[in-house]
């Protein structure tokens, strides 16, 4: 896979803006109808959210798959484009969307370069993603203090602290405890928020709870090596060379919000064609709203699929808006 140089002009069929499950999916998609894709995304690499925070997590409710890890949906994904050569423009944003009567729509791109595109698929998931954290841990950020963990074996026999009390803290326990040296889940509160089952798994693991309890300071020469935690009125130190703030985050639409779509409550409304209010713009996944929506990735596949067969028939007038049996190729090429 190749990230398009900074600067360059890419001239495609669709550009498709998030490269998370349905925005890869819509590649795929409109590569099996003949078209080309750009794939833009502000992340350094393809997965978008699951990529970022949820590798190593299995998931349960994707068709076909009895569980299959975030890495491996990604991988796979990824692998099933591949043969239809779409560019991928990682580590960009997309900041501008203007359309151009001749040339099609042209998005410009946050640090130079643009892509040309006859449709649009906005796939960006919730939009921009910015973590929250704490004051005293930005010193040590990619020193030691993370906000995901993209690979379990990287904290193998370290001492790991984990802040939160949300679902990705209580995971990230859960993975990193056979692999760590140990594992120290810190929560400001009593009760966690995250599923009961998984409270109780936890409870049971080889792992240090430590509740009512805030991180106060790390310490460390070059990276982290220990952490301050306060409980009520007495502070320990504990030792540390990861630090994963499971805090959540900060969403919001971007630059997508001046694009003139149609928002409603930080979604982008579209039609059952998955339509925007602008022309060939449609929206995906979990940006996207219409009555009835149930927030699933096999939602957004599906979501995927119809978006990329509608842009088909807009860019190719007379064309079939059901595409031929995949059944009856021989492989994936056309």
């Amino acid at each position: 896979m190749e990230t398009t140089v900074v600067g360059a002009e890419e001239c495609v069929d669709v550009a498709i803006v998030g490269a998370g499950p349905a925005g890869l999916y819509a590649a795929y998609c409109a590569g099996f109808r003949g078209l080309s894709s750009a794939i833009v995304d502000a992340l350094p690499e393809p997965g978008g959210q699951i990529g970022a925070l949820y590798p190593e997590k299995r998931i349960y409710d994707v068709a076909g798959h009895v569980a299959v890890r975030g890495r491996e949906l990604i991988d796979n994904l990824v692998a099933q484009i591949a043969p239809f050569d779409p560019s991928y423009l990682l580590g960009r944003t997309a900041a501008s969307l203007t359309l151009d009567e001749e040339a099609g729509w042209l998005i410009g791109l946050e640090n130079g370069g643009r892509v040309r595109a006859g449709a649009v698929v906005i796939a960006a998931g919730l939009g921009r993603s910015v973590p929250r954290t704490l004051t005293c841990l930005r010193p040590y950020e990619r020193r030691g203090v993370a906000y995901h963990v993209p690979r379990l074996d990287e904290h193998r026999d370290r001492d790991v602290v984990i802040v939160g009390g949300g679902d990705s803290a209580v995971d990230w326990a859960l993975a990193l405890a056979p692999i760590a040296r140990s594992v120290t889940v810190v929560h400001r509160r009593s009760a966690f928020r995250a599923h009961e089952h998984s409270v109780k798994r936890m409870y049971a693991a080889d792992i240090r709870v430590l509740t009512d309890a805030q991180v106060t300071a790390c310490n460390g020469v070059r990276r982290l090596e220990e952490v301050r935690v306060r409980i009520g009125e007495e502070e320990s130190t504990l030792p540390a060379q990861a630090l994963v703030a499971a805090l959540g985050f900060i969403t919001n639409l971007g630059s997508i919000a001046d694009w003139g779509l149609q928002v409603e409550n930080r979604q982008v409304t579209v039609d059952r064609a998955m339509r925007t209010n602008l022309p060939r713009v449609y929206a995906v996944g979990d940006i996207c709203t219409y009555e009835g929506r149930v927030p699933l990735i096999s939602v957004g596949f599906g979501e995927a699929a119809t978006a990329a067969n509608h842009a088909a028939i807009e860019l190719r007038p007379g064309s079939r808006l059901i595409p031929e049996h995949s059944t009856d190729r021989d492989g994936p090429l056309p």
